[in-house]
């Protein structure tokens, strides 16, 4: 029995010194950055895609990946027939209008012609009027043979009116039918060019996606362009740290490509819409040292300085218990403190303890 106690006493000995050593060390002070974490990508400024205008096979495809183009350079030449088309029947309609308003075309020269009949009669009826009231006034004729010339010149004056409101009529509606085929001509030819795409401004290719013979849909994307020369970050900051970060603060870039070398940068602008897709806030970063990696879509991290603190006071992070509670030397009692900011190595205390006071790990 003796020998049973006597084993269980070395077993609880080396049990407990076999347990997490006890640490101690005193606060520090140091300044401190403050920074807004936040990843992106490079993104080339004023990029744009270059889409289809129209439906069908692309017979041409003029430009290569990294190749520069100037504004409304054609790029590419869609084939549809129907636009071309379209263009040809509304030309020709055009034409034919503006033939139907010369004083020769059929409707307008008819016209002409029975406006001067109707002229005519009009003119001989009112002379026969007029001698007739001389007659009817020399009681020669009875009275009722003057009224019959009245009426008979009345009517051919109003046929006369028509005829001269239908010749206007025929010249107007002449005119406005050029006018409504000029500018179905004119919105064919815009809809033909359609079929040629051009670069909307001067930039890069960044990526081309159709090639030479693809079938594309209006809408369809054929490449990337964007400035050659401006690159910039852009990256997302989530809701919690937007409010931190102010135009014209300073950040270091880091491309994923190669995590040991720094850039330095400035925020330039940040985006005055929520992102619904990523819940977050996009902002733009320019670059102030120069970048030696231009490849748009890189992946990219970036800390934004938001903030300096002079002699701030520090514990290592594995000294902060639950609660933010710290273990102080021969305190029985743990010691709640206040924290600034905590991270994976540091934590900032505001009060609580100060830089003499003696803190120690929890030895469980």
């Amino acid at each position: 029995m003796k020998n049973q106690v006597y084993i269980s006493l070395m077993l609880m000995s080396f049990l407990s010194s076999c347990g997490k050593k006890v640490e101690e060390t005193k606060p520090i002070k140091k300044d401190v950055v403050e920074t807004v974490f936040a990843s992106g990508i490079l993104e080339a400024n004023e990029t744009y895609s270059l889409t289809a205008l129209s439906d069908g096979y692309l017979t041409n495809v003029s430009f290569k990946e990294n190749e520069i183009v100037r504004a409304g350079q054609i790029l590419a030449v869609i084939d549809n027939k129907q636009n071309a088309l379209n263009t040809e029947s509304a030309t020709a309609l055009y034409d034919i209008a503006q033939q139907n308003t010369s004083p020769n075309a059929p409707l307008i020269a008819q016209a002409k012609i029975s406006m001067g009949t109707a002229n005519k009669k009009m003119d001989f009826d009112f002379e026969q009027m007029q001698r007739y009231k001389l007659l009817s006034e020399a009681n020669s004729i009875p009275r009722i043979d003057y009224e019959n010339k009245v009426l008979q010149y009345q009517t051919s004056k109003a046929n006369y009116q028509n005829a001269e409101e239908n010749y206007a009529q025929q010249r107007q509606q002449a005119n406005q039918q050029v006018v409504i085929n000029k500018a179905q001509k004119n919105v064919n030819s815009v809809i033909s060019n359609f079929n040629q795409i051009k670069a909307v401004h001067a930039g890069k290719v960044y990526k081309k996606i159709k090639q030479k013979g693809d079938f594309v849909r209006k809408g369809d994307v054929i490449a990337t362009i964007g400035d050659a020369d401006f690159i910039y970050a852009k990256v997302s900051i989530d809701e919690g740290s937007i409010s931190k970060v102010k135009i014209g603060q300073e950040a270091v870039i880091q491309l994923n490509i190669n995590k040991n070398k720094n850039y330095k940068g400035k925020l330039a602008e940040i985006s005055p819409m929520f992102n619904e897709e990523t819940q977050s806030f996009v902002c733009k970063i320019y670059f102030t040292d120069p970048l030696d990696f231009n490849i748009i879509n890189t992946q990219l991290q970036v800390n934004i300085i938001t903030g300096m603190n002079k002699n701030a006071l520090l514990i290592p992070r594995k000294y902060l218990g639950f609660g933010n509670l710290v273990i102080v030397k021969d305190n029985e009692t743990p010691v709640k403190v206040k924290t600034k900011f905590v991270s994976s190595e540091w934590v900032q205390i505001e009060s609580g303890i100060d830089a003499n006071t003696v803190i120690v790990t929890d030895k469980k």
